[in-house]
C-alpha cells in the first residue's frame, strides 16, 4: 500500500452555474477539504456569472471559498471585465489551444503547501464547438516541448461536446498525465476508470448547479427552444444544488492515478444570501 504522504488527493468540481453553483461551492467545498483530506481542489468556473461567464469578483469568491485553480471553456470570454484579469496571474485559466495572443494562459504549475507542485492544463475540444486549433497538438506541444519537463501530476480539464473526441483524448494522453477529467455538457457520465497507462478517466463531471433544472436552467426557459425552435434567454434556476465532482489519487512520485470515484451531493443553499 503506498504511504499517504506520497500521495495527492484532488477534487475536479464540474461547472458552475450561477449564484445557486457557487453557494453551494462556499458550503461544501470547506467541509470537503478536511472530510476528504484534499490537496488540491480544482473547478470550471466559466458559468458562475448568471450561467454564462466569470467575473473578477466571482473568480476571487470561489478562490476564497477553498477552490485552488479555476478552469473554462467557450463561456470564458461571455463577461469582458475577465480579459484583463486573466494576465494577472491569478489561477484562472482559459483554454490552451485558443490563439497564442488571446488574454490569460492555458496551463499553470500550482505550488502545494508542502512544496511539490502540480501541473493544470485546460483544452477545449473542436467538434461542434470553435474551429480553434487542435487540442491534440497542443497538448503534444506543451508536454513535450516545454522549457522545463512539467510535474509528474498533470490534471486536464478537457471542455468538450462529444464523448468521443473526449475519449480520445484520454487515450490519447493516456500515461502522460495523470488525469483526463471531461467538462462542458453539464451531465455526469457513469466511465470513471484508470486506463493502462495510469491516467484517471472520466467523460464528464457534470455541473455543480441546481438539481431541478435543465442543466441548471430554468426549465420555462428552456424548453421552448425545443418545442418552437424559437430563440429564448435562458435563467439560472433554482431549488436544491447538485454538487458533482471526482476525487483522484494519484502517486505524487510517478504521476500515475491509483483511484478515481465520483463525490457527488445535493445542497440546499439560500438564495437570499
Amino acid at each position: 500500500m503506498t504511504d499517504r504522504a506520497a500521495l495527492l488527493r484532488c477534487l475536479v468540481i464540474g461547472d458552475i452555474i450561477g449564484k445557486p453553483g457557487r453557494l453551494a461551492i462556499e458550503q461544501v467545498v470547506p467541509q470537503l477539504r478536511a472530510e476528504l483530506d484534499l490537496d488540491l481542489v480544482i473547478a470550471n468556473g466559466e458559468n458562475v456569472a448568471a450561467g454564462a461567464g466569470l467575473t473578477p469578483g466571482l473568480a476571487e469568491e470561489l478562490l476564497a471559498a477553498g477552490i485552488d485553480v479555476i478552469t473554462s471553456g467557450n463561456h470564458i470570454w461571455d463577461k469582458r471585465e475577465i480579459y484583463e484579469y486573466l494576465d494577472t496571474g491569478r489561477p484562472v485559466l482559459r483554454p490552451l489551444n485558443y490563439p497564442g495572443d488571446a488574454p490569460g494562459r492555458g496551463w499553470l504549475v500550482h505550488e502545494l503547501p508542502d512544496g511539490d507542485s502540480v501541473a493544470v492544463i485546460n483544452l477545449i475540444g473542436r467538434v461542434t464547438m470553435n474551429q480553434l486549433d487542435s487540442p491534440f497538438l497542443a497538448a503534444d506541444a506543451l508536454l513535450d516541448g516545454s522549457a522545463e519537463p512539467l510535474p509528474p501530476v498533470r490534471i486536464v480539464d478537457f471542455h468538450c461536446e462529444l464523448t468521443s473526441e473526449k475519449n480520445a483524448m484520454g487515450w490519447y494522453l493516456d500515461g502522460r498525465v495523470s488525469a483526463v477529467i471531461g467538462t462542458h455538457t453539464h451531465v455526469p457520465t457513469a466511465d470513471a476508470r484508470l486506463l493502462p497507462g495510469g491516467t484517471a478517466y472520466l467523460s464528464d463531471v457534470g455541473m455543480t448547479g441546481p438539481r431541478d433544472s435543465i442543466i441548471g436552467f430554468r426549465l420555462d426557459t428552456v424548453l421552448p427552444r425545443f418545442l418552437r425552435h424559437l430563440p429564448t434567454r435562458f435563467e439560472v434556476g433554482d431549488g436544491p444544488v447538485s454538487f458533482n465532482g471526482a476525487l483522484i489519487t494519484i502517486d505524487r512520485r510517478t504521476g500515475r492515478s491509483e483511484n478515481i470515484e465520483l463525490v457527488q451531493r445535493v445542497v440546499e443553499v439560500d438564495p437570499d444570501r
